[in-house]
């Protein structure tokens, strides 16, 4: 029988790698999409699924990675995003600002546009992974916290769009997440400051966590729409409240 078709972008770590895991053992063949191709790869030939090397801010790969999906979708994790840099306004990188806005929006948007026609005919579910710095700002996250904000907008707009059609549209909005690479990524490469996000944190969420509930969305009743699910560990009661153990 023919497996129900899944996309992952950003599958090269982190929760787009363990997403990509978690929709495979639902049954799924999944795309791993990312720029990284050595590690979708290895990552496709372990879940049995396709690797299609895609850096999502661009058009030509975007446009090489709907001819890979064909005719029909049943998922779409949009997943590949980022932070960069934790200045405040006064002291913003403004390219900084321009690449998150770039990859957490706009190439949300593009991606989602350009696979649209598959998703109505696959009668698809898009998942946006999205932030709970959509939802609140926080001192140094000016940047991230408005691309954050920019794509639940898209998340809630295409949601009023798509009404008619059988689409469903979610968005995942995550708090303290400890994945590879994320932190250590908004600081450069520095390890110290990307460690010091999670110090004294007991059980901060994991990739899997949120791949659990990927995966939890994409296999609903087709009937079922879960809008936006906030999901924090336990010990972070809001953006600013963090417990952390001395």
């Amino acid at each position: 029988m023919t497996r129900p078709l899944a996309v992952v972008t950003g599958a090269s770590s982190g929760i787009g790698a363990a997403s990509a895991r978690y929709l495979a053992r639902e049954g799924f063949e999944v795309i791993c999409a990312a720029r990284r191709l050595d590690r979708i790869e290895a990552l496709a030939k372990e879940i049995d699924g396709r690797a299609v090397q895609c850096d999502v801010t661009s058009a030509s790969d975007v446009a090489a990675l709907t001819a890979a999906v064909g005719p029909e979708l049943q998922v779409l994790v949009n997943n590949a995003g980022g932070a960069f840099g934790l200045e405040p306004v006064a002291e913003a990188d403004l390219d900084a600002w321009r690449r998150m806005f770039e990859v957490n929006v706009i190439a949300v948007a593009a991606v989602t546009k350009s696979l649209l026609p598959a998703l109505i005919a696959g009668r698809g579910t898009i998942i946006v992974m999205g932030s709970t710095a959509g939802q609140v700002a926080y001192e140094g996250g000016g940047g991230y916290v408005a691309a954050k904000h920019g794509a639940k907008a898209v998340v809630d707009t295409l949601r009023l769009e798509l009404y008619d059609q059988p689409v469903r549209v979610t968005e995942i909005a995550p708090g303290m997440v400890q994945s590879e690479g994320f932190a250590l990524t908004r600081f450069n490469g520095d390890q110290s400051k990307a460690d010091a996000v999670y110090a004294g944190v007991r059980e901060p969420l994991t990739a899997d966590d949120i791949a659990d509930i990927v995966a939890y969305v994409a296999t609903r009743p087709a009937h079922v729409n879960l809008d936006r699910i906030t999901v924090r560990p336990r010990a972070q009661a809001a953006q600013h409240k963090v417990f952390r153990e001395r």
